[in-house]
């Protein structure tokens, strides 16, 4: 995305002759651009984010062309799919306009002195669904056939070329002025002035003969008849490569699959070791299950130990086969089922054409029955589809968008010069089951000798390396770990490890009711020295965002040295807004920062109070990193302050049930069982010391602790308390403890101290107050806490919990 607006914006590239300019091997010429209008190509690894960089992109244009003067982007767009399936998708994304608002993707009203969303009038319009069109600000989401040229016959099975037909194989057929349709989507969109064109799984557009082409470049001829001219074209695609392998000249960017990988924004694709390829033979023989027996054995084995461990948080784990025939579809989905009774009637045989759509001959069924497997496979990821495998010559064609395949078993014999086909194959198995979580996933892959080696070429060509795994029986699954409640072990008795714990009011808030009451002459801030420049160095005055230190805006004066202030005040007050997540306080704080400058900022010895704002020597002054930190500093503790609220008390509103801990996955750690805990593993935290171990294993054998549990965040306790910088933040105690007698307590261990531990337990133990007095009006237990240091406890480890809270007695008068 950045490169599209640094080519735009920077180096104003209009054409492909600017573009040009660009190309370091000399083996790109103009002949090899086959449009006259500006075109992008962006590069993204499958599961990257296409979507979301197609938004920002139309955002970015619409913004420009309203903001900008002169600007020769658009405020209508013309976003393609290739055919209905990735329609569909892009359609749950841009329905409503949820992506731009709710993603978000628009700025709040007042950033940087402009409504962003107040502006951002767009319609949209999803094929012939088309509402009134105005001049500006026509979102048209469509299929490709929608926009072609009326003099372009409707593709048939009965063309040679059945590329065409497959495009779009279930969807309506395409319609203009000679249909029943009375909307010709095709003509709108050549009757508007201003367009910028999006193309999702662009790879479709690598011929100029192709009739996706001809309608762009159709719609760019219809603007210069009206001294106009189509102001840009992005194509986005993991696969922008034609037949030969070449990579499409008009690329620009390339967010390469090994970098999705090494970021977490895909799953991780895992390899067998050389042991575990070593066992795997083909057998000489004319039937193909017996020749990959050993394959799809393997193949059977690791997606089981994937299904058990997905299967407890919910997810169901698929299998996918790609064999090299169709004729050879029905025999291993067969023999899957014969193998494996978890997948009797549960493995879905598609047969496809060499472009990866559903064949109606190949299957013998018809366009029905091929609309309900198509349906079939983009439901198989939930639990009420009964499929828990798939079986196909290609991985069904972009669109399918899965994301619980865990298991890929590659049986094809991959030859083609491009690549797409083995690359679209591990694509499709590399979307993450698992959102906002930053816990890695994998995806095994395994299969012929030719699949291998393709997945190994992209580590050697990028320069990244895929992990490779024992797998088979016996190989334990080391993908993540599952943390549940043990219900089923017998040597667990859940009544009497599960400990309640009591969901509090919070008893601190934020009011910014009472920011009008905020004075700046109260701060106490230490004040600085107004120091003279040279009128050189106060002719051009730089601001800079004041935590990250990037340049923001530039104050040039003009021969008359007089500045308009009020940009910096502006700015000063937006930046407090977004560091400090204000909303709708702009005039508020706009009259308190401009105050604090005049009046509060400089020392009353080295300039007169109130200072001038308009001398660009005070606004020179301003410019200083120090004078943005003190500023940041006073009116974040004045706010905080002002606006932070105790309310007192606090009362019982639900409570927390260890038992009702969903199961959870955490990385891959150290880890140990606990008699004594509800849960069946007690995980370390990340680089995390010895201590919490120790700990565990010193609470499992203490004898008078009934049950215990860590924190974890599954769990849901959590208590708000007011950090040293006096931010409102939240507190995640490390163990929760029940002893004989029926009391709780809450433990903080700690390796060594930090900045806001004084806060966190004067807190703590102020909710256990308020737990305890809460509790017993119920008749319920007492709660205490106890903060454990790690060099108290490896010198005087007690002998039971009682000693422990004797001992340590640190923080116990803070409350």
């Amino acid at each position: 995305m950045e490169t599209v607006i640094w080519l735009h914006d920077v180096r104003k590239v209009q054409d492909k002759f600017d573009l040009l300019r660009f190309d370091a091997s000399g083996a790109v010429s103009s002949g090899m651009f086959d449009e006259d209008w500006p075109r992008y190509v962006l590069k993204m690894a499958t599961g990257a984010g296409k979507t979301k960089v197609l938004s920002l992109l139309l955002a970015w244009s619409y913004f420009h062309k309203l903001y900008e003067p002169d600007s020769r982007l658009a405020r209508n767009f013309l976003v393609i799919a290739p055919n209905i399936i990735v329609l569909d998708r892009l359609r749950a994304d841009f329905d409503g306009l949820r992506i731009f608002f709710n993603d978000p993707v628009l700025p709040d009203n007042g950033h940087q002195g402009s409504n962003w969303r107040d502006d951002f009038q767009i319609t949209l319009h999803i094929q012939d669904d088309v509402r009134v069109v105005r001049d500006t600000g026509n979102l048209f989401l469509t299929n490709i056939h929608r926009v072609y040229l009326g003099n372009i016959p409707e593709p048939s099975l009965e063309d040679d070329d059945l590329r065409d037909y497959f495009l779009s194989p279930f969807g309506p057929k395409p319609v203009g002025k000679s249909t029943d349709s009375k909307t010709d989507l095709g003509e709108i969109v050549r009757e508007i002035e201003e367009l910028a064109v999006f193309n999702d799984e662009a790879h479709h557009i690598h011929d100029p003969k192709m009739a996706w082409f001809k309608s762009i470049q159709d719609i760019h001829h219809r603007m210069l008849q009206k001294d106009c001219r189509l102001a840009l074209q992005v194509d986005v695609t993991a696969t922008p490569r034609h037949n030969s392998g070449a990579i499409f000249v008009q690329t620009v960017s390339d967010y390469p699959l090994v970098e999705a990988i090494h970021q977490n924004v895909v799953k991780h694709p895992v390899l067998p070791d050389a042991p575990s390829r070593a066992r795997l033979n083909e057998v000489k023989s004319a039937i193909f299950t017996e020749k990959y027996a050993d394959y799809l054995q393997l193949g059977i084995e690791e997606w089981k130990k994937s299904y058990t461990e997905h299967e407890k948080l919910g997810k169901k784990a698929v299998l996918f086969v790609m064999v090299d025939d169709t004729r050879n579809c029905d025999e291993v989905g067969a023999h899957l089922e014969k193998i494996c009774p978890e997948l009797q009637g549960a493995v879905l045989v598609i047969h496809t054409k060499n472009n990866g759509e559903i064949s109606e001959a190949a299957s013998g069924k018809n366009k029905e029955d091929l609309e309900v497997l198509r349906r079939a496979s983009n439901s198989i990821d939930r639990w009420d589809s009964p499929y828990k495998a798939i079986v196909s010559v290609l991985m069904l064609k972009e669109g399918w968008d899965v994301k619980n395949v865990t298991t890929i078993v590659g049986l094809r014999v991959y030859s083609a010069e491009s690549k797409i086909l083995p690359e679209q194959t591990l694509g499709r198995g590399l979307r993450r089951m698992y959102f906002g979580s930053d816990i890695a996933e994998t995806v095994s892959v395994m299969g012929t000798p030719a699949f291998i080696e393709f997945v190994e070429s992209i580590q050697q060509t990028d320069g990244v390396s895929f992990e490779r795994v024992p797998m088979g029986g016996g190989a334990a699954r080391q993908d993540s770990l599952v943390v549940e409640v043990e219900t089923d072990n017998p040597d667990k008795n859940v009544d009497v490890l599960d400990i309640a714990l009591p969901r509090l009011t919070r008893r601190f808030n934020r009011d910014y009711k009472e920011l009008d009451a905020l004075d700046p002459a109260t701060f106490g801030n230490k004040r600085l020295p107004l120091k003279t420049y040279t009128p050189e160095e106060t002719r051009e005055i730089v601001f800079k965002t004041m935590l990250d230190g990037e340049q923001h805006h530039t104050i040039l004066l003009d021969t008359s040295g007089v500045a308009d202030y009020r940009s910096v005040v502006g700015f000063f007050a937006r930046q407090l807004l977004k560091e400090l997540r204000l909303v709708g306080s702009y005039d508020v704080l706009y009259g308190k920062v401009k105050s604090f400058l005049r009046e509060n900022l400089f020392d009353a010895s080295s300039a007169d109070a109130p200072v001038n704002l308009e001398d660009p020597q005070v606004l020179r002054n301003l410019s200083e990193p120090a004078a943005g930190k003190i500023l940041f500093d006073s009116f974040k503790a004045g706010i905080n302050a002002l606006t932070v609220q105790d309310k007192g008390s606090t009362r019982i509103e639900d409570r927390i049930r260890l038992r009702d801990t969903r199961p959870f996955r955490t990385e891959h750690r150290p880890y140990i069982p606990a008699r004594k805990s509800l849960f069946n593993k007690i995980v370390g935290e990340p680089n995390a010391s010895g201590l919490e171990f120790a700990f565990a294993k010193f609470l499992d054998d203490a004898p008078d602790v009934a049950a215990f549990a860590k924190n974890y965040l599954a769990v849901g306790f959590k208590i708000e308390y007011v950090k040293a910088n006096s931010d409102l933040s939240n507190y995640i105690p490390d163990f929760i403890v029940k002893t004989a007698d029926g009391s709780v307590w809450i433990v903080e261990t700690k390796g060594r101290a930090e900045l806001d531990l004084p806060q966190k337990m004067k807190r703590l133990g102020q909710w256990c107050a308020d737990a305890t007095s809460a509790s017993r009006a119920e008749n319920g237990p007492a709660y205490g806490f106890v903060y454990v240091d790690q060099e108290g406890f490896e010198r005087h480890a007690p002998r039971d919990f009682a000693g422990l809270a004797a001992a340590f007695r640190e923080f116990q008068t803070a409350t």
